[in-house]
């Protein structure tokens, strides 16, 4: 794995996401006939919170990005993008295992949606998160939060 780190995300990160979200996106929308150029990267810049987003970094590059928004009952996964030449590197896991972490020692139930047959749905249900509801387009999933291990 690669060494990177992971910061606070500022307001001047929010063209780089909205790239990067473009390029990540693309396949699984156009697979879905939703791909609309101008528009994944609108409704990146209309969503965009750096309060609850953080960035990743590999080599201090930007690599990718991470939301964790509370709303309600629990907290949202969102825009969680990591460049593609680094995707299956262990970076996305080790990311979402440490915010899964955090969940858990607050008793916090997670939610996220993922595009219809996106192969990130497979690194949700590896850390434990179950479909919820699903449409057309995109599949909810909820993961309760894991209950402490206490050492006697």
């Amino acid at each position: 794995m690669a060494d990177w780190e992971i910061r606070p995300a500022s307001a001047a990160d929010v063209e780089a996401v909205a790239e990067l979200r473009a390029v990540v996106l693309r396949a699984d929308l156009e697979r879905l006939g939703r791909y609309d150029e101008q528009r994944v990267r609108q409704r990146l810049r209309n969503a965009f919170v750096p309060t609850h987003t953080w960035v990743v970094e590999v080599g201090d590059a930007f690599a990718g990005c991470v939301s964790l928004r509370p709303a309600g009952d629990a907290h949202w996964l969102e825009h969680f993008y990591l460049a593609p030449h680094l995707q299956g590197s262990g970076i996305g896991t080790a990311v979402l295992r440490g915010l899964l972490e955090q969940c858990d020692r607050d008793g916090t139930l997670v939610r996220l949606n993922v595009l219809q047959g996106s192969p990130a749905r497979r690194l949700y249900e590896r850390h434990g998160f179950t479909l919820e509801t699903e449409d057309p387009v995109d599949v909810f999933m909820v993961r309760e939060p894991a209950l402490p291990v206490h050492n006697k």
